[in-house]
């Protein structure tokens, strides 16, 4: 099938058609963006085929390659990367020595492979022309019926069958398996009878095509729509506009006003552009299900099924009746019943036929809506796998929707009632999917395809249902209790509030802990599944923060509802250790987690006095559910404890600690490492581990002298002490046990390894002394291993002295755990572990990140992509704080203690949200949630919230709502406490949380001052807290200035949406070939890297659909690669789809949709579409400016590539503006001499002398050769370059001077000459880009080329670090002088391509310093 119309859709169904326990979606999937949710195709083999040893010849590609959205013409060797993933050796090695292309894997895993056909069919439909369509082999009949209820021509049919040669065919049979199918068949489309079912989802389908076009699900945040403006800014489809582009297209380079260089209004209304063809025509007023439903007995028995009222354009009114056979009028009224047909009889076998013919309106405009709807990008319609919000909503327009108002107000979800059962087991569903087999390729796509479609369902319930328990929808289980301690049961989810039940977390924190307890539960989770241990299961887990609660949604264990928790817990401890049992099953699949997860097995003391042996914290708890399956739960404590932030009397924390104030006191004592530190905690101990060992054999070797093979056996022995833990998935190989070698006496040679085995009586004497010799030898040996490894493990800390052992007792430090021994040495030796991973925090990651900062190789420009950064380092958020105060000492880190200073304001102001909000009924939300914008961004001293009226309501009557508050979770207090909160309070409330929290002193007392003191803008502001505390506002400006009038009112309000957590599953595979990808393109290979990644976007279409951010990350890879493989028009392609995905997953201003414009609009001027370009870096300038401002070192780049192409346009005086701006940013953030500063003066040089200001034009490059020559040196060709362009400046300077001074001297008969002034070329200007965004093209001679190809061979894959300096080799047969692009690193915020290969490439860089030193 064509792209723009492969919408096929197989869901549950073809990811799990061996899983019977899972929901069955056999049905149209809502909407026309749910009917393309899948592009891609199931590929996978099942039953019988998935165990052939040997695959059928014509089964011998991996993944079907068409079809796809977001594909790429595939290689043809994707079947060798594929292969070459599985076994770990590179893709050359692989595939040469196997006949027919059987593929097998080692420990005898097989890679199924399977072909896929792709042939064209006819489909014939009634009242149509017959058709031809596109389809695979491997796709299911369903997937052709999804294609034709999405087409053009054949969209309003929903009840028919497809029929070849007499036969009607299974919806789920493959096409590959329909005997006679082939080239040229043809498939009838017949209509067949509708049932009350199909009737409702036809009626569904119709409401989906007349809302196809409307926004108003995105901004709603409903049924996995998101927004998408790309199309706007650019008036239409890139790549249509360029196959109509003609020559006497104009250049429209205007910006706005708002977008120039130091406009200091920020205007928000341009943050959502309104396109004249969003709104979409109006096809009917009303159509909703009829008041007479359901139909009587009598009706029934004629076929009735049910009715529906419509109001079409004319303003007529129809009642209508769907029966059996179709749609027909019938002659009943609003007051009247009756169900004969109407006259003149009007029926038709879909709804739109019957609409059409009694509405001309309706004919014309749903003609007219149809054109536009398959006209769109189809990432325009696919729905994404999670809901994403918006933070702003224009006003819209509330119609009547009968599907809408049916969703709204039933307690299922979306088809649920169209499923097997009706309700779906949550917990069968996703334990089910993990139990899925795994032992092959194909095995684990198919696995991880039904893990993240049951996900992203779960996640979808788990929220509507939190949604429903806050807003008091949903019955509690436990009615009679306080309101915070209510629990409740929906669509077989258990939900739970985040407060602290029946003082269980008193010691901890109270209410704080409680609430920060779910979200160290979800890390715990997190880490189990990530380790994914067979037999081993965590329970579907989600949070939800919603109208200031945190709300805890679980799947339920088969039983616990029907026992208490103390029988039903046969692992861990129920009272955070005072009794504690264990279960030898529980150890044995705790063991397999403990050496990834670096959890150490220890013994604690429980309530009787028993040593108790886990392998886990005490909290965490095993029950064995009534379907026989061990679960874990309670996996807030899983890391250890950071004890920074827990003061306890006798523990002495680092001299670097103690400098920074800890042990601080924090608000809860839950505060625990996160995983990503341990990680790199126990990578730095690895590293210290084998340097000190290396020091140790340097010692040996200078006392006395050793043997090579000496030397050998000590290192193995070394590698396989320090391969104890540091890489547990690979067990070293031919390495004799170190601990039995190191344990066994010298003496003893029956335990000699390397002694002989035998020995007889007669054995002559000469043997026996070599025998002697050889045991002495050894012994050595021996000695020098063990002495080498104890010194080794003394020095890192290591828990055993025998091997490199690194990890953590998470009950180290928790009060209440009593522990065996806890004067011992080994007990010693594990809280310093965790002393020493907290003060590696504190003086390895906090400094590594601020290093990193300076170097520019991360890139803040918000809130979320700072705690990202931080994230990835082990960071966590309370040192934020700490983490400013290091960024104040540094200037050029201005812009990111910026952000650090923001981001803690919105923090400790989301801490307030969260009380505030719980405090407020429901009649007065939007007034509540203005009052709290107001004091804290409004410039009015003194807000007073507009209070509803009380509808008669007894403020007195204190009983009465204590007894409604029982039966809801939001306690419905009107005593209005919340009105009282003033801007003072709320910025002292605030400056208190900021210091308790962060220990940082706020120097502002307002949010004039927080302006003023810190550079903040109240936009950004309010764009950070809306985010985080999930408001939406209305779409308009703002005035925060005006001191006599507040600036929000209630109407401002739209609506609060929730903020979603949740353990987001991996396509592992994909994921392996991603990385194998951009291993190949640093090493040089640039055609091997694109087919690996063009195979894990294959691959990641399979798991996650079309919609996801790793398929944009792959997408974006890919279209560099294009351009640099000198395909413009592909990546161009490419990069418009990234874009398009990141606006809908990501969101419209997300950081990383900002790069992903800079990126288009680069390729778009590669392609001749200028105007495009400057509207893409208009749009990127702007949403940079409402996200962080002007003062931001990537603001430079956006400013030189808007001046560089004004420049190509002639627009000198505009392009000059921002080629200013740039240069102040990067003289700012990167120093005066920075070759940063350089190129951005010869820019300005070169601008300048096109104007004819030569004055300026030397000024500006003479400041580019001071710096080149003082950086690079006067024999560098940069500073050789600069020469001659200065030369040449003076010389027209020269010439213009003296003709001037004709003039003065001659009086006006002299004439001035024309200057030679040549305007840029498109060609020069496109290099000067490629430069700034990160590309440069060096020549290079073919000698050169030998030797870089020389010494690649002589590196290999060993110094990956040293092989990102190699070039890419253009082919050999071409005569154009051949270029190479110099390697660095990637973007922060996106995944690109970091070097060149050996086929006419260029590649990626992004230190423009390092490009100008080259």
């Amino acid at each position: 099938m064509e792209p723009a119309e492969m919408t096929g859709n197989s869901e549950l169904q073809n990811d799990m058609a061996e899983t019977s326990n899972l929901a069955q979606d056999d049905v149209p999937v809502q909407g026309e963006a749910k009917k393309a949710a899948k592009t891609d195709k199931p590929v996978l083999s099942e039953g019988a085929d998935a165990q052939q040893s040997v695959p059928d010849p014509a089964d011998d590609l991996l993944v079907p390659e068409s079809h796809r959205n977001g594909d790429v013409s595939h290689q043809e060797n994707g079947k060798e990367t594929a292969k070459a993933s599985e076994d770990g050796l590179p893709p050359e090695e692989t595939g040469k020595d196997t006949p027919g292309g059987e593929k097998v894997e080692k420990d005898d895993q097989e890679v199924i492979v399977i072909q896929d056909m792709g042939f064209n069919i006819k489909v014939v439909a009634p009242g149509i022309e017959p058709f031809e369509l596109q389809v695979s082999s491997q796709e299911m009949v369903q997937e052709i019926h999804q294609v034709l209820m999405d087409r053009e021509d054949t969209c309003h049919r929903t009840c028919f069958s497809l029929q070849f040669e007499g036969n009607v065919l299974d919806n789920f049979a493959e096409l590959k398996n329909i005997e006679g199918l082939q080239e040229g068949s043809v498939l009838k489309v017949v209509e067949e009878l509708y049932t009350v079912r199909e009737a409702r989802i036809h009626m569904r389908h119709v409401r989906d095509l007349l809302k196809s076009l409307d926004p108003a699900d995105a901004y709603n945040g409903m049924d996995c729509s998101s927004l998408s403006f790309l199309n706007v800014i650019t008036e239409g489809d890139i790549e249509m506009k360029k196959r109509k582009r003609s020559d006497s297209d104009s250049v429209d380079c205007t910006p706005p006003d708002y977008v120039m260089p130091g406009a200091k209004e920020r205007p928000m209304l341009p943050l959502q552009p309104i396109s004249k063809d969003l709104k979409s025509p109006q096809c009917l007023k009303v159509l909703t299900a009829s008041g007479w439903n359901p139909p009587p007995g009598n009706r029934k028995m004629h076929g009735d099924l049910m009715y529906l009222s419509v109001v079409t354009a004319e303003d007529k009114h129809f009642h209508i009746t769907a029966s059996t056979r179709g749609f027909f009028v019938n002659q009943s009224t609003q007051e009247t019943f009756n169900p004969r047909p109407a006259s003149p009889k009007c029926t038709a076998h879909s709804l739109i036929e019957l609409l059409n013919q009694v509405s001309p309106i309706f004919k014309r405009n749903f003609a007219t809506l149809q054109k536009r709807r398959v006209n769109r990008h189809p990432f325009e319609r696919i729905a994404t796998p999670f809901q994403v919000y918006s933070w702003t909503a224009p006003q819209m327009d509330h119609t009547i929707d009968s599907v809408r108002a049916e969703d709204a107000y039933t307690s299922r979800l979306g088809y649920e009632e169209h499923i097997p059962g009706q309700t779906r087991d949550w917990n069968e569903e996703l334990q089910t999917t993990r139990e899925l087999s795994r032992k092959n390729l194909p095995e684990r796509l198919l696995r991880e395809r039904a893990i993240f479609k049951v996900h992203s369902d779960f996640v979808a319930a788990a929220t509507r249902g939190a949604m429903a328990v806050i807003d008091g929808n949903v019955m509690a289980i436990n009615p009679g209790e306080e309101a915070k301690m209510q629990m409740f049961i929906w669509n077989n989810i258990f939900f739970s509030l985040g407060f602290d039940v029946k003082d269980h977390y008193k010691d901890y924190g109270g209410d704080y802990a409680a609430y920060i307890a779910p979200s160290n539960d979800l890390k715990g989770v997190r880490a189990y599944n990530g380790v994914d241990i067979e037999g081993l299961y965590t329970l579907g887990t989600v949070v939800i923060d919603y109208r200031g609660y945190r709300v805890t949604a679980q799947s339920i264990i088969p039983g616990i509802l029907e026992r208490e928790q103390e029988q039903s817990v046969v692992y861990g401890s129920i009272d955070f250790g005072k009794s504690v049992v264990t279960n030898d099953r529980y150890l044995e699949l705790l063991e397999k987690s403990s050496k990834p997860l670096k959890i150490l097995p220890h013994k604690v003391i429980n309530d009787q006095n028993e040593e108790v042996q886990i392998i886990s914290s005490v909290e965490c708890k095993g029950i064995v559910g009534n379907d026989s399956r061990y679960y874990v739960l309670d996996l807030l404590r899983t890391f250890p404890p950071d004890v920074n932030f827990l003061p306890m009397d006798g523990e002495d924390l680092s001299e670097e600690c103690k400098l920074l104030g800890f042990p601080r006191k924090h608000k809860h004592k839950l505060a625990c490492l996160r995983q990503e530190l341990i990680d790199a905690f126990a990578e730095n101990r690895y590293l210290l581990f084998m340097r000190h060992a290396a020091l140790q054999l340097m010692n040996i070797r200078s006392k006395k002298a050793t043997t090579v093979e000496e030397e050998q056996k000590i290192s193995k022995r070394l590698v396989a002490a320090a391969q104890g833990l540091s890489s547990p998935d690979l067990p070293a190989k031919d390495v004799p046990d170190v601990q039995n070698s190191l344990t066994t006496s010298t003496a003893d040679d029956s335990h000699n390894p390397a002694q002989p085995t035998t020995q007889t009586d007669d054995q002559p004497a000469s043997q026996s002394t070599d025998i002697q010799t050889k045991e002495a030898a050894e012994s050595d040996v021996d000695a020098a291993s063990r002495e080498v490894i104890h010194a080794a493990c003394r020095a890192i800390g290591s828990l055993s002295d025998s091997e490199f052992d690194i990890r953590f007792n998470p009950d180290v430090f928790s009060p209440g755990v009593m522990h065996p021994n806890p004067q011992g040495d080994q007990f010693r030796k594990q809280k310093q572990l965790v002393k020493d991973a907290a003060a590696f925090l504190v003086s390895h990651q906090i400094a590594g990140f601020v290093k990193d900062c300076l170097e520019h190789s991360i890139t803040a420009i918000d809130g979320q992509s700072l705690c990202e950064a931080l994230h990835d380092r082990g960071i966590n958020m309370r040192y934020l704080g700490k983490v400013a105060d290091m960024l104040a000492q540094y200037k050029p880190l201005e812009h990111i203690h910026r952000i650090a200073v923001s981001d803690m304001i919105c923090r400790a102001a989301k801490h307030q949200f969260k009380v505030f909000m719980q405090g407020v009924e429901m009649l007065c939300l939007s007034a509540a949630v203005a009052h709290f914008l107001n004091c804290l961004l409004s410039a009015f001293s003194n807000p007073h919230p507009q209070l509803p009226e009380d509808f008669g309501l007894n403020m007195n009557k204190k009983k009465k709502n204590k007894k409604k508050s029982r039966h809801y979770p939001i306690a419905n207090h009107v005593d209005r406490e919340w009105a009282s909160l003033s801007p003072p309070d709320m910025w002292a409330n605030i400056k208190a949380e900021v210091k308790e929290y962060y220990d940082f002193d706020l120097n502002c007392d307002s949010s004039d001052s927080a302006v003023e003191t810190y550079g903040l803008q109240k936009t950004s502001l309010l764009r950070e807290i809306c985010i985080k505390c999930g408001v939406q506002v209305l779409l308009r400006e703002y005035n925060f200035d005006s001191k006599h009038r507040a600036t929000f009112t209630e109407e401002d309000i739209i609506n609060i949406f929730p903020i979603v957590k949740h353990v987001n599953p991996k396509a592992t595979d994909a994921y392996h070939f991603f990385q194998s990808g951009q291993v190949k393109i640093q090493q040089g290979f640039l055609k091997e890297g694109f087919e690996l990644i063009n195979e894990a976007l294959n691959l990641f279409n399979n798991v996650y659909g079309a919609m996801h951010a790793e398929i944009a990350a792959c997408l974006r890879t890919l279209a560099r690669l294009n351009y640099i493989l000198g395909d413009p028009v592909e990546a161009l392609n490419n990069q418009q789809k990234a874009v398009l995905m990141s606006e809908r997953v990501l969101g419209i201003d997300h950081p990383n949709t900002i790069t992903e414009y800079v990126h288009l609009a680069l390729y778009c001027f590669a392609n001749q579409q200028v105007s495009a370009a400057l509207r893409l870096m208009y749009r990127a300038r702007y949403l940079a400016l409402i996200v962080f401002g002007e003062d931001h070192p990537e603001m430079a780049l956006y400013d030189s590539n808007i001046g560089l192409i004004l420049h190509g346009v002639g627009e000198i005086d505009l392009s000059l503006r921002f080629l200013d701006n740039a240069l102040e940013l990067n003289r700012k953030y990167h120093g005066g001499r920075s070759l940063k500063v350089a190129l951005n003066h010869h820019l300005l040089a070169r601008a300048f002398s096109c104007r004819g200001d030569f004055r300026a034009a030397l000024m500006h490059e003479r400041e580019t050769y001071t710096i080149y020559k003082s950086q690079l040196g006067e024999q560098h060709e940069k500073t050789k370059d600069s020469s001659e362009c200065l030369k040449h400046l003076t010389q027209q300077a020269v010439v213009l001077q003296r003709t001037m001074n004709e003039i003065y001297k001659s009086g006006s008969q002299a004439t001035i000459p024309p200057l030679q002034i040549s305007p840029p070329s498109a060609s020069s200007v496109l290099e000067l880009i490629n430069v700034i965004n990160g590309i440069v093209f060096l020549p290079l001679s073919q000698k050169d080329l030998d030797k870089l190809q020389h010494r690649h061979q002589l590196l290999g894959g060993a110094a990956e670090s040293k092989v990102k300096e190699m070039q890419a080799i253009q082919p050999a047969g071409e005569t154009s002088p051949r270029t190479v692009a110099m390697p660095t690193v990637a973007t922060p915020t996106v995944a690109t391509p970091t070097v060149a290969e050996g086929e006419n490439s260029q590649a990626d860089i992004t230190d423009t310093d390092d490009i100008a030193a080259r």
